[in-house]
């Protein structure tokens, strides 16, 4: 750990450790990842999504290169984009949707979303989600569109899940998001900004307020929703909700 007041090794050190978590890109911090650490770091996780995206709309660029459709071309984006994250919120969105909609109890859906195996909520969501993003995608079709909608998605989706930590506690006393504990404000905030501003930059003021303003809808529905299924947040349902905000912002990249 870096001295407190040493802000570039707070930044160099906060941008290592989301850049490990959140890809698995080559980029580690020194030592295991304490969930202290990460959320800390949560100010970060929005630059850790440009990095991600900015590899997507590589793969798009080079498959328009190379003479490929739009459809295809958006097909290697996503699997471009699931390679560099290890599907790391994928997962959360199958383990949290087959937990809220096959559990009975709070008890059983997070014993659910504890099995590693997927059931039906969660393969349908999967789906939805590939899906709607890959038409997305394939709608914007020129590759300076599809670059800056991918960009923009995957930083402010990312700039999301730390509001949630701050808004509801973690339901487990154990587990990577119980060890995080609340974030700090200003991680949260600094997350925050960087999304909007990632919002009215890349798709213009119009749309951007409208993607922020359903942002927030989202986040007041998620939070809603988690409270009433489990009374908390859990990673999993970290990892569901910026997938639904990446769905959200690439569908409103994408209206005419």
């Amino acid at each position: 750990m870096r001295a407190g007041n040493d802000w570039v090794g707070r930044i160099t050190d906060d941008l290592s450790v989301a850049l490990g978590f959140y890809t698995r890109l080559p980029f580690r911090h020194d030592g295991a990842n304490s969930g202290e650490e990460l959320a800390r770091a949560s100010w970060a996780a929005p630059l850790a999504g440009a990095v991600v995206g900015a590899v997507g709309a590589l793969a798009y660029a080079l498959a328009h290169a190379a003479g490929l459709g739009p459809l295809p071309a958006a097909g290697l984006t996503l699997v471009a984009t699931l390679i560099v994250t290890g599907a790391l919120h994928e997962d959360g969105l199958a383990d949290t949707l087959d937990a809220f909609g096959a559990g009975a109890t709070p008890q059983t859906r997070l014993a659910i979303m504890r099995d590693s195996r997927i059931g039906t909520f969660g393969a349908c969501a999967l789906i939805l989600s590939l899906g709607l993003r890959w038409a997305a995608l394939a709608s914007l079709g020129e590759p300076k569109r599809v670059a800056a909608a991918l960009i923009v998605a995957h930083v402010a989706a990312r700039a999301m899940p730390p509001l949630l930590m701050f808004l509801i506690p973690p339901t487990r006393h154990e587990g990577l998001s119980a060890a995080a504990g609340l974030p700090p404000a200003d991680s949260v905030a600094a997350a925050a900004l960087l999304g909007l501003a990632a919002l009215l930059l890349g798709l213009g003021f119009g749309k951007g307020l409208i993607a922020a303003a359903l942002l927030g809808i989202c986040l007041v529905g998620m939070r809603s929703l988690a409270l009433d299924k489990i009374g908390g947040q859990t990673g999993d349902v970290l990892g569901a909700f910026e997938q639904v905000c990446e769905i959200v912002i690439l569908l409103v990249a994408a209206r005419g």
